[in-house]
């Protein structure tokens, strides 16, 4: 039996504000009814003895360790910049002057 009809359809198209045609209607009872069929079918397959995953293949981490190498001097960070203050980076005010 059924369970997806034209009538839950068009209740369906009315809570999501679509306004189907009775084409759109029957083309998509089938469509529907289809899906649903597919995920039963699914759910008939799935048992409780198998874990649930999001993916098939146990996943590892592919990164190397972070671990700090060489650092710059504030000299050698300092040397192309444009403007400094022999500590830090000077850049123009982008915010105005109420800060």
């Amino acid at each position: 039996m059924s369970e997806i009809t034209p009538d839950l359809v068009r209740h369906l198209g009315v809570l999501a504000r679509i306004q189907l045609s009775e084409d759109e209607v029957t083309s998509l009872t089938g469509e529907l009814d289809a899906i649903v069929s597919s995920i039963a079918q699914v759910s008939e397959v799935a048992t409780s003895d198998v874990a649930a995953t999001s993916h098939p293949i146990p996943l590892v981490n592919v990164f190397r360790e972070d671990v700090p190498g060489d650092m710059l001097t504030l000299e050698q960070t300092l040397q192309n910049a444009p403007d400094s203050d022999g500590s830090r980076f000077r850049v123009t005010a982008i915010l105005g002057e109420e800060q």
